[in-house]
């Protein structure tokens, strides 16, 4: 995505520098032309927007629904549901965080129902966590890729004024000083380019977090009334019938 938009401007580029007039070097004819003619800075904008799209792919495919609640994960507990070993069993093989979480539920199967609340909600808030891995780094690129275009523009209008103060004639060549506009415009465009996609990545990633945790939850409170219930029964199943005490009565001899 940073890459097509950095080709984009490339040509746009290219083709207000293919004109008669003017310094044949800056003309750009490719996006490694743009990035060479863009300074030092302009590689580490690169790296950053390498970064940017292998944490967004990465997350894509981590956080797709059937990955956090497998289709037949609730299907396959229901079969198993009288044996605690399988079903423990069936959530480590499953490895989803739903399973995770349903298995923190029947660990504690005939606790309290504080209890397996208590131990679901520490199991949501690891695997909230583990849904979140490497967002904090999507969102400080932005800042850092901006940052880095203005450290670009900066160098640029130092060269630029270096041109000047070394040759009396600078003034009057706007060649010798194209470069170093060249170079620090193009860096602020760089900056701009990868910082604006990726912003807008990570918050359309972090919504799909905020609706993924939240299905997770419905799917655990159900499933822990649906044990609280299972817990109950099995609990009278367990007591035995007692005949009623008469009170009152004298015993027999």
């Amino acid at each position: 995505m940073q890459l097509m938009l950095l080709q984009t401007t490339a040509l746009m580029l290219g083709q207000a520098a293919a004109t008669p007039v003017g310094d044949a070097s800056l003309r750009v004819h490719s996006v490694l032309d743009f990035v060479t003619k863009g300074g030092p800075t302009m590689f580490a904008i690169v790296v950053c927007s390498l970064i940017a799209l292998t944490v967004i792919v990465e997350r894509l495919i981590v956080l797709r629904k059937r990955s956090v609640i497998s289709p037949g994960l609730l299907a396959g507990l229901s079969a198993v549901a009288g044996d605690r070993e399988k079903a423990l069993e069936f959530c480590r093989l499953d490895g989803s965080p739903a399973a995770t979480v349903l298995a923190a539920a029947i660990r504690k199967r005939g606790e309290s129902h504080d209890m397996i609340e208590r131990s679901v909600e520490e199991a949501g808030r690891r695997e909230t966590v583990r849904l979140r891995h490497r967002i904090r780094v999507l969102g400080a690129l932005p800042q850092v890729s901006t940052m880095l275009g203005l450290l670009g523009t900066i160098f640029g209008m130092i060269k630029t004024f270096q041109a000047i103060a070394v040759s009396g004639q600078a003034l009057g060549k706007t060649e010798m000083l194209a470069k170093g506009i060249f170079e620090a415009w193009t860096c602020t465009a760089a900056g701009l380019l990868v910082a604006i996609p990726v912003l807008i990545a990570y918050h359309a990633l972090l919504g799909r977090i905020d609706m993924l945790v939240v299905e997770l939850d419905r799917v655990a409170v159900d499933f822990v009334d649906e044990e609280h219930g299972r817990s109950k029964s099995q609990r009278r199943e367990a007591t035995p019938d007692l005949p009623p005490i008469s009170v009152g009565q004298p015993a027999l001899a």
